[in-house]
């Protein structure tokens, strides 16, 4: 027989130990597949941005071209250092380790999100947070190939759960939490200057506990008691600006030059390019307000946004109820700010958008703790009326995760690329969103060519290798297929093209050697162009 005591705690036990299989089995996963992952337009040049600040602690920053390499040296390099460095020993290429490294920060993110959701909603919070999003293909995807984005948005994650205990523990947060704090700032400051929108949302939880205790117990206690929360933090703050000057020392070497790193994203850096957006090319910096809260509704998988909107609208609700512990008002208030916030500013300060969400991964994980809280707060209504409520609900949830669990199988390795079942996935997006905007695919498509010329027992003509035209980033393609081609993009003296599957890349009439398709949709190509008069393969001019 079960006594009562361990009947209440049942539910903890299976929830905790159900986070714990499904984070072995995402590690399980990624271990199985990261080297299915091509390259993007960043990789290249991120991984020598890694080796030069290698270079330049070792030798004691006589070796500073790390300081001003391309613009990189604005953002933090701490993913960089740290796969650079584990590529040293690891049994692995370079890129594959950086795709590995990646999957661990992402499973870190993970276990994070678990435990903030946890610290709001209980295990069943905690649990149905951590499955949204690590069945997210957004995060999911972005996770291995990301190297700014994804990192950025498990620093950002770890400064919320930071932020979080120390406002359920005011005004007298631990020593542990302080440290918490101070890594967080570290991390994500060292990661990108953006991490400047986190200070509204915890300043607005801070100023809510004010606010009311001010009405409270009067102002001089109120103001009291929040002084003494802020000199428990304050040496969070050394802390933190050694981690950032650790992971961006560019950062450090003058007090404002993280002012000219935000000043420099401010205003578009790039010449302004194209990119399709409902079915329009529309120049970057011209993106309409709606792009971001349209684009989330459209990737986001159906059960993350449902119960996201829930919990968002639940904690402004909680956050204006008196009879809810003031704590717990001001932590639901920053998680909600913490998903919303970047967003709404970003629709006001109108910034130059592209490539999708993938400058907004950050603000996912805060998204998903609000979909675990609500699934907490609607179990716990259910559970007061019926068993059978409870596991039908149980049973729906299962069948709205199997929606993106499908796509991340299906669309593997490309997941990030992914549209939700409810906007018609990736075929409906097809010539009117981005899909492989990175070009991932032509690590498969690469893989393709050889395969075909090894088949078919062809040699390039001698004295020379197989030239391949590229339309998408060419030093990733130059990296896939290997020291036996040589690539251009002068396709008139080409033997092959390799073309992605996007509005800018030509779909030419010449024979098809090599198709990557997922759900039907064209990912990338390779054309045999031999013999044959040469077509061009771009849409339109380069920027």
């Amino acid at each position: 027989m079960i006594d009562k005591a361990m009947a209440a705690r049942l539910p903890t036990i299976w929830a905790d130990r159900a986070a714990m299989f499904l984070l072995a089995a995402v590690a399980l996963a990624a271990a199985l597949t990261f080297r299915d992952y091509g390259l993007g337009w960043d990789d290249y040049t991120h991984s020598q941005y890694g080796d030069l600040l290698l270079k330049l602690y070792g030798s004691g920053f006589a070796d500073a071209r790390a300081l001003s390499f391309v613009n990189l040296y604005k953002y933090g390099g701490g993913f960089d250092m740290l796969a650079a460095l584990i590529a040293k020993v690891a049994p692995f290429t370079l890129y594959e380790t950086r795709r590995l490294v990646g999957a661990a920060v992402g499973i870190v993110g993970l276990l994070i999100t678990w435990r903030l959701a946890r610290r709001l909603g209980g295990p069943v919070g905690g649990l149905v947070a951590l499955v949204l999003l690590a069945t997210c293909p957004i995060y999911y995807g972005h996770m291995f190939i990301n190297a700014k984005d994804a990192p950025f948005a498990v620093a950002m994650v770890l400064l919320l759960y930071g932020a979080v205990r120390a406002l359920d523990e005011y005004p007298n947060p631990n020593a542990r939490t302080m440290v918490l704090v101070g890594l967080g700032l570290g991390a994500t400051f060292g990661a990108r200057i953006l991490a400047v929108v986190a200070g509204p949302y915890v300043a607005a939880g801070i100023a809510l506990i004010v606010a009311v205790e001010i009405s409270r117990i009067g102002a001089g206690k109120a103001l009291t008691r929040c002084g003494q929360f802020v000199i428990a933090l304050l040496p969070a703050l050394p802390l933190g600006y050694l981690i950032m000057g650790l992971l961006w020392p560019w950062s450090i070497l003058s007090p404002l030059n993280p002012l000219h790193a935000a000043e420099y994203f401010d205003t578009f850096f790039e010449k302004p390019w194209r990119e399709l957006y409902e079915g329009v090319r529309i120049a970057v910096p011209d993106m309409p307000a709606s792009y971001l809260p349209h684009l989330f509704a459209l990737k986001l998988p159906e059960a993350m946004l449902i119960l996201g909107a829930i919990g968002l609208i639940g904690a402004f609700v909680a956050a204006a109820r008196p009879r809810v512990p003031l704590n717990r008002r001001a932590c639901l208030l920053t998680i909600a700010l913490a998903a919303i916030f970047p967003v709404v500013l970003a629709m006001i300060m109108r910034p130059a958008l592209y490539n999708g969400l993938r400058h907004f991964v950050f603000v996912i994980p805060p998204f998903a703790v609000l979909g675990g809280v609500a699934a907490s707060w609607i179990i716990d209504w259910l559970r007061e009326r019926s068993r059978i409520a409870v596991g039908v609900a149980a049973a729906v949830f299962a069948g709205a995760i199997a929606l993106p669990v499908t796509e991340l199988v299906r669309l593997h390795p490309y997941e990030y690329s992914s549209f939700n079942w409810a906007s018609g996935g990736v075929r409906a997006a097809q010539g009117r969103y981005m899909l492989d905007y990175w070009g991932l695919a032509f690590k498969q498509a690469a893989q393709g060519l050889r395969a075909h010329l090894k088949q078919t027992h062809e040699k390039p003509p001698a004295g020379r290798r197989w030239v391949v035209a590229i339309c998408g980033p060419q030093p990733p393609a130059d990296v896939e297929l290997g020291p036996q081609f040589e690539t251009t993009w002068e396709e008139k003296r080409a033997d092959f093209a390799m073309s992605l599957g996007t509005f800018y890349c030509e779909d030419i009439a010449r024979p098809v050697i090599v198709d990557i398709q997922r759900e039907g949709v064209m990912y990338a190509r390779v054309y045999d162009l031999r013999g044959r008069p040469t077509p061009n393969l771009l849409t339109e001019p380069p920027p």
